[in-house]
C-alpha cells in the first residue's frame, strides 16, 4: 500500500501502475500492483526457505514432512525436532530479518541518504559494545548479554538523535553523527576485547560475529512482542515517512507533523534494531541492502517498508540455510551476510560507475 510522491502524479492526479480499491467502509486506498506482487513473492520465499531449513540437519526432513509435522500430524520426534529445535531457530531469523530490514528503510528514508544504515550510523555497534561491557565486566549469561545489547543500541540511539538535533534533525547530520559515532563505540568495542581473558575475549568475538546457533522460544518471544508493536506503528507512519522524503518544508506544507513523526519512527526503528541485535548478534549489511534490494525490486519510490521487510527475512534465511551449508554448519550466518553484503555493494559500484552516476 503506497500514497504516490509529488513527482509521481500524472495530470489526472493517479500515478502510474496506481490502483484504487475502495474498502466497504468507503475508505478508498490505492495498491501499486507491482509492489504488492513483490511483497507477496518475497513472503512466500522467506516461508518456503524457512520451511527447507527446518527440514535440514542431522536428521532431514523433507519439506511435506515439515509441513505436516507444523499443522500437527507428525511423529513424536518429527515433533520435537521441528517444534523445540528447528522451528524457534527459523522464527528468530524471520523476526530478526524482518526486524533489520524495516529499520534499514526507516533510517534511509529519514536520512534521505542510502548508506543511513542502523549498521553504518552506529547502532549496531552501540549494541555490540553494551553486550561486551556485560561479557567483559561482569561475565553475565545469555539474558545478560542480551539486556546489555539492548541498552546500548538505546543508549546510542538517544545520544545520536541528541547529538543530531539542531533545530530538527537533518538528514545528513544524522548520517555524519552517526558515523562519528560508530567509530568512537569501535575503538572502544576493541579495546574491551584486547582487556578481557581469552575466554571472555573468545565469547564476546563470536557474538560479535553474529548468529543464530542455539537460538530459541527465550529469544523468540520477545521478538515477536516487540515486532507486533513497532511494525504496525511504522507501516501507520509510511504515508509521513513518503512525504518527509520529499523535505521537511514540502511535508509541513502537506499536513506532516514531521518532528513528531520522525521521533516516533525513530524511536521504532532503534527498537527493532536493538531486540534483533540482542537476539542474534550484530548481523551485518541486512539493514543496509534490504530497502535497497527492495527499491530495485518494486520500482517504486518512497520506503517500501513492506518489501523491505520481507526481503529481509528471505535473505536472513537464506545466508542461514547457506551457513548450515557451508563447512559442515559451523560458518556463522553473520560471515554469510557479510559476505553477500560486500558482493552486493561492489556489483552496485560497478554499475553505477558504468552507469556515469559515481
Amino acid at each position: 500500500m503506497t500514497v504516490p510522491s509529488h513527482n509521481s502524479r500524472t495530470s489526472g492526479g493517479r500515478a502510474p501502475g496506481l490502483r484504487a480499491i475502495r474498502t466497504p467502509g468507503g475508505l478508498s486506498v490505492r495498491v501499486e500492483p507491482r509492489a504488492l506482487v513483490a511483497i507477496v513473492l518475497l513472503m512466500a520465499a522467506a516461508l518456503a526457505m524457512g520451511v527447507v531449513l527446518i527440514g535440514s540437519g542431522d536428521f532431514q526432513m523433507s519439506p511435506g514432512d515439515v509441513v505436516r509435522t507444523l499443522l500437527g500430524n507428525g511423529t513424536a520426534s518429527q515433533e520435537f525436532i521441528v517444534t523445540d529445535l528447528r522451528l524457534p531457530r527459523v522464527v528468530v531469523g524471520l523476526l530478526v530479518g524482518v526486524a533489520l530490514g524495516m529499520s534499514g528503510a526507516v533510517f534511509q528514508s529519514v536520512s534521505r541518504n542510502p548508506l543511513g544504515s542502523p549498521d553504518v550510523i552506529g547502532f549496531g555497534q552501540g549494541a555490540t559494545a553494551g553486550a561486551l561491557l556485560v561479557i567483559v565486566l561482569s561475565k553475565g549469561n545469555s539474558l545478560a548479554v542480551a539486556g546489555g545489547a539492548l541498552a546500548g543500541c538505546l543508549l546510542t540511539g538517544a545520544a545520536v538523535y541528541l547529538l543530531a538535533w539542531k533545530r530538527g534533525v537533518h538528514g545528513y547530520r544524522l548520517v555524519l553523527v552517526g558515523i562519528g559515532a560508530a567509530a568512537m563505540l569501535t575503538a572502544l568495542n576493541h579495546y574491551l576485547v584486547t582487556k578481557a581473558s581469552i575466554v571472555d575475549a573468545t565469547r564476546a568475538t563470536v557474538w560479535m560475529t553474529g548468529s543464530l546457533d542455539g537460538r530459541g522460544w527465550d529469544q523468540a518471544w520477545p521478538l515477536l512482542g516487540v515486532c507486533a508493536v513497532a511494525v504496525p506503528l511504522v507501516l501507520g507512519h509510511g504515508r509521513a515517512l513518503r512525504m518527509m522524503e520529499m523535505g521537511d518544508d514540502a511535508a509541513y506544507a502537506l499536513g506532516v507533523s514531521v518532528e513528531r513523526g520522525r521521533m516516533v519512527l525513530m524511536l521504532c526503528a532503534v527498537l527493532l534494531i536493538a531486540v534483533a541485535t540482542a537476539a542474534a548478534g550484530p548481523i551485518a549489511f541486512v539493514a543496509l541492502s534490504a530497502p535497497q534490494l527492495a527499491r530495485r525490486l518494486t520500482r517504486s519510490p518512497g520506503p517500501n517498508l513492506g518489501a523491505s521487510a520481507c526481503m529481509g527475512a528471505a535473505l536472513l534465511v537464506i545466508a542461514d540455510w547457506i551457513a548450515q551449508q557451508a563447512f559442515g554448519g559451523q560458518l556463522p550466518v553473520g560471515v554469510v551476510t557479510g559476505v553477500l553484503g560486500g558482493c552486493y555493494l561492489l556489483w552496485l559500484l560497478v554499475t553505477e560507475r558504468k552507469a556515469g552516476r559515481i
